[in-house]
């Protein structure tokens, strides 16, 4: 059986400079690696993190372009 590996030793980029498109890509990444539970507890945890910190930004961007179209639209009532 073939287990996978996570390298926690390489420090992924700062989910702010991500967009919502890399962001969700990178979780749903994460997703996965963590249903087929090969990962110790260290690499889960590392994992989990990451994931948190990925879905909060995800949440960031998608709020932000609600109160875009929100602001665009206000004033369009025919």
């Amino acid at each position: 059986m073939t287990r996978y590996r996570v390298n926690v030793t390489i420090k992924p980029p700062p989910v702010d400079g991500l967009s919502y498109e890399k962001c969700r890509d990178e979780l749903i990444a994460i997703v996965s690696k963590l249903e087929v539970g090969a990962a110790t507890l260290d690499e889960s945890m590392a994992l989990w993190e990451r994931g948190e910190a990925l879905a909060k930004r995800c949440e960031e961007l998608l709020d932000g372009a609600q109160k875009t179209i929100e602001a665009a639209t206000s004033g369009n009532d025919g």
